[in-house]
């Protein structure tokens, strides 16, 4: 496939598919703000191509970005096509005729030095040469065509980066062979050896775009395996769906012809295809794919149920709520997708390094250039242009580039498995630092399931009576303790009245009117300003409190009539978690509505740090300010929508399981399981992957920073050193495969 460039970007992908291959070094000067690499029509909704490292570069075809070169991927994982990499069969395809015409060029210039001094004598000197010119020419400008049209526009936009150095090198020694084999009389005596010959560098030139194929191939390669993550994800989802007639009838039908209100079969073993809630049967479902957890759980009428989890023994029919791109697959698929093409903070500084380390190569070059057609011995221009060309190659940035996106791609990929979802790799850096998590009581610590325990009525008060007052107002309410009342007065089989005129008192409790009774049910602050006092029931209450018990006063025609309690059970694996985040550096902070006896209970029990209780949702947000304020760095975790705020405001939000769309779109990371545990997984990969991303940039820092001098010959006047540029690109490559090869180490990380 000839590739030809094309109009703003180079098209050296014509047909790039989403997995372009990985990050480069970056722009000397970062992209102008207004939108000139955004070429997308507002009113287009079809495939939109972007550059990982560079999101103002958006176009409506594939190609190359215009400021790092790197090919740009498609923005949606949802439009990501099925089979093989098209870039990568046109790399690979690049790189074996390289190959292949490379072995004889290196055969003809390497003989001489390893015992075969008569392999250029079989065609003669003359001959030899245009034999390396005939196979070099194709080498460079078709195999290393993408690199060439790429180093252009780096130059021509004046975004310097590793193609132009790539171009510079390659282009240097092929036209300086050129014209040697050409006009060979031109050269003046420091081009000569001994015999009066122009030394050329086919070989070199070919060899170094071969080397540049084979670090982009195996590049290309590791990156479609970080992208196996997200196609995984896809391959979840069924197929096809068998849906319910009006008529009683069952159809199959095509999984994107499902509509929301659809009722479908869901037989045992099937995949479940779209999320919805249980209309009719039971059955245990597999949800180890969201969750991460092996156990199956149990589905009855109307539990909700995710699609592509599936289904055990049972038959359930399921009403369809959330289809296509809504459903929570597709959003975790988004999710990963999205994470995996942000750019963390740490690569800013990269990015500055490749910045000033493009021009400063260049300028290396030309001094290593005229140091050695100075100084150095005969034929002392030979040597200048070899030093020259080594210099820019061994300084490819590509690593550095590398360094950051590899591992952010490969962790993220690791963490949708666990069930831990990160939005960018901003959260994920960010998360490595935090050393103050704030967790709600309800549903993170405890079951999120409250159950009705007692009703202690005042003397002359029934039981019975002062149950069904609270459960008839509660039933208005869709607070889980309200819902525990009203299970419990069914459970207790007593009979509930209609309420009207419901109001709910936000962080104090409910007030209604019951058979034309006025009746109030919440905490001391809502008995107070009925101008009430608790007296006696307040020493009963707190007893209650002190064993972890929620309370609350039940009122009747303004008199306090009972209490009520209810227990919300401690989950199995939060004492184990708490225990692992305090292992991984967090002081914990519970924020909960309880009451403060209730909160302080609790925490002591479970070796919580601090208690913020009586908190008001809107009150969550201030706490976070507040310790941000005071120097921690605070991560936040909730699942709904008053939480919102609160995990915008903090520096990572955690929004934990299935919760509310908007707490998720508030956070950084969210958890696929509501559960403590995701928390400490999440910590886990994000210190694996920040030391993975050091290690990385201090692997290319290092390896760039001794290349350079070497390559320029610093070591020539002490040991008779002098890299051929031909090793320049071996080494080259060599220190990118390295860290990519690192950043893979991720994907066995166990969480």
């Amino acid at each position: 496939m000839h590739l030809v460039p094309q109009d703003e970007v180079s098209a050296s992908e014509a047909d790039c598919h989403h997995h372009g291959h990985a990050g480069h070094a970056h722009a000397a000067g970062s992209a102008p703000a207004d939108g000139k690499y955004d070429t997308v029509p507002e009113d287009h909704d079809g495939a939109v191509y972007t550059c990982p490292m560079h999101a103002e570069v958006r176009q409506t075809h594939p190609g190359s970005c215009p400021i790092c070169g790197m090919g740009l991927e498609l923005e949606s994982a949802a439009m990501d096509e099925d089979g093989p990499n098209p870039e990568l069969v046109d790399f690979t395809r690049r790189f074996w005729v390289g190959t292949i015409l490379s072995i004889p060029l290196l055969v003809f210039t390497m003989g001489p030095f390893v015992g075969f001094p008569g392999v250029r004598e079989i065609f003669g000197e003359r001959g030899t040469l245009w034999i390396e010119l005939i196979l070099g020419t194709p080498v460079v400008w078709w195999c290393g065509w993408p690199f060439l049209v790429r180093g252009w526009n780096s130059f021509r936009t004046m975004n310097l980066n590793m193609f132009s150095l790539i171009a510079m090198g390659v282009m240097a020694a092929w036209l300086f062979s050129v014209v040697a084999v050409l006009v060979p009389d031109i050269f003046p005596d420091g081009f000569r050896d001994e015999q009066g010959h122009v030394g050329v560098y086919f070989e070199a030139a070919a060899v170094i775009v071969t080397l540049v194929l084979l670090g982009q191939v195996m590049e290309l390669r590791a990156r479609e395996g970080t992208g196996k993550a997200i196609r995984a994800l896809l391959d979840m989802a069924a197929k096809s769906a068998r849906v319910i007639r009006d008529d009683g009838s069952e159809e199959e039908i095509a999984l994107e012809d499902v509509v929301v209100g659809d009722r479908l079969r869901v037989r045992p073993g099937d995949k479940v295809p779209v999320d919805g809630v249980v209309a009719e049967g039971r059955s245990s479902i597999d949800e180890s794919m969201i969750t991460g957890e092996p156990i199956p759980v149990e589905k009855v009428e109307g539990d909700t149920v995710t699609g592509a989890t599936i289904n055990g023994t049972g038959s359930l029919i399921v009403e369809a709520t959330r289809v296509g791109s809504d459903t929570m697959l597709s959003q975790i698929v988004e999710m990963v997708s999205n994470a995996q093409r942000s750019r963390a903070p740490i690569q800013k500084y990269a990015d500055k390094v490749a910045g000033y380390f493009v021009p400063a190569v260049i300028v290396i070059a030309i001094l290593a250039f005229v140091a050695w057609a100075v100084w150095g011995p005969a034929p002392a221009l030979s040597y200048a242009l070899i030093a020259a060309v080594a210099v820019l190659i061994i300084a490819c940035p590509c690593a550095l580039g590398l360094a950051t996106p590899m591992s952010i791609m490969t962790a993220t990929g690791r963490g949708a498995q666990a069930g831990v979802l990160i939005k960018n790799a901003e959260a994920l850096e960010r998360f490595e630092k935090v050393d103050t998590l704030i967790v709600d009581k309800t549903g993170t610590l405890t079951m999120g399931k409250p159950r009705l325990v007692a009703v202690l009525p005042e003397d002359g008060h029934d039981e019975a009576e002062v149950l069904r007052l609270a459960a008839s107002l509660e039933r208005g309410s869709e607070h889980p303790l309200a819902e525990a009342i009203v299970r419990g007065a069914e459970e207790r089989g007593v009979d509930m009245a209609k309420a009207d005129g419901f109001e709910a008192v936000t962080g104090k409790g409910v007030r209604g009117t019951v058979d034309g009774k006025s009746v109030a049910l919440g905490n001391r602050k809502l008995v107070e300003d009925l101008g009430l006092e608790t007296g006696p029931l307040s020493d009963v209450a707190n007893i209650r409190r002190d064993e972890g018990e929620t309370v609350m006063f039940v009122v009747v025609e303004d008199a306090l009539v009972g209490l009520v309690a209810v227990s919300d059970p401690i989950k199995d694996t939060t004492p184990d978690a708490l225990k692992a985040l305090h292992d991984l550096g967090f002081r914990i902070i519970m924020a909960t509505g309880d009451n403060e006896r209730t909160a302080k209970a609790v925490a002591d029990r479970l070796g919580i740090d601090e208690v913020r209780a009586d908190v008001l949702p809107e009150d969550k947000a201030k706490i976070v300010r507040d310790l941000q304020e005071s120097g921690a760095k605070v991560a936040m975790a909730g699942d709904g929508v008053n939480d919102a705020p609160a995990l915008a405001q903090a520096d990572v939000g955690i929004a934990m399981g299935t919760g509310a769309d908007v707490a998720i779109e508030s956070s950084g990371i969210t958890l696929v399981k509501g559960d403590l545990d995701g928390i400490v997984r999440a910590r886990r990969l994000a210190r694996v992957t920040m030391r993975n991303i050091r290690q990385n940039l201090f692997f290319a820092l290092i390896y760039n920073a001794s290349g350079v001098p070497i390559a320029a010959g610093l070591l020539y006047p002490f040991f008779g050193i002098l890299i051929s540029p031909m090793f320049a690109a071996f080494a080259m490559s060599a220190s990118s495969i390295s860290v990519v090869l690192n950043a893979l180490r991720l994907r066995r990380t166990t969480l």
